[in-house]
């Protein structure tokens, strides 16, 4: 079974692909693979340094991803030159991934821009981990440490709540508890077992 995992940034999508992965989900982690994709010596660096220049490169010659990141939040032609060069990497790697897996697992495909990429109906199931905006901004403002524009920013980059809702097979509310959250976790997997 495939299944489609989003959530808005700070939703808390991280924490249930975790719980997911230890309730015997195979996990394909779409924020990793953007990382592995663009690691040092990678065809997917050189496509980025070619589009953006070389000052986006760390001393060490890695991706400076905050760098990288001020400047495509806020400019939405150049987060599509950037999601036009790691896109279609990721997903390569997914389909890799997704190929090593056995007939019998659960793989989990933890997408942020599910939404935004228009793949939704690909799965047999999506799930979205749902807060509200309020939320999101007062945990990247507190755990991240970024402004409250920066925060809202980034969300603004991102679908709307609604558009991530009208895609879901299932919803986790993630406004409570840690216990809460593990509870309707347990639920979803459940119904995705069967």
């Amino acid at each position: 079974m495939r299944v489609g995992l989003t959530g808005g940034i700070a939703s808390g999508k991280s924490t249930v692909s975790a719980m997911l992965a230890e309730l015997g989900a195979v996990i394909i982690d779409g924020d990793q693979l953007a990382r592995e994709v663009v690691e040092r010596g990678t065809p997917g660096l050189a496509a980025v340094v070619e589009a953006f220049g070389e000052e986006l490169l760390t001393p060490d010659g890695d991706l400076d991803r905050p760098a990288m990141g001020r400047i495509v939040f806020h400019d939405p032609e150049k987060r599509r030159l950037l999601e036009g060069i790691v896109h279609p990497l990721v997903f390569e790697r997914y389909a890799e991934l997704e190929a090593a897996a056995s007939e019998a697992d659960v793989v989990v495909h933890d997408i942020p821009l599910l939404a935004e990429s228009g793949r939704a109906d690909t799965f047999d199931a999506v799930v979205v981990v749902d807060v509200p905006e309020e939320l999101q901004v007062e945990r990247m403002v507190r755990d991240r440490g970024w402004t409250e524009d920066d925060a809202r920013a980034r969300i603004a980059s991102q679908a709307t709540r609604e558009q991530r809702l009208a895609i879901a097979t299932h919803v986790i509310d993630n406004t409570g508890t840690l216990d809460q959250l593990r509870t309707r976790v347990a639920e979803v997997w459940a119904a995705l077992r069967s």
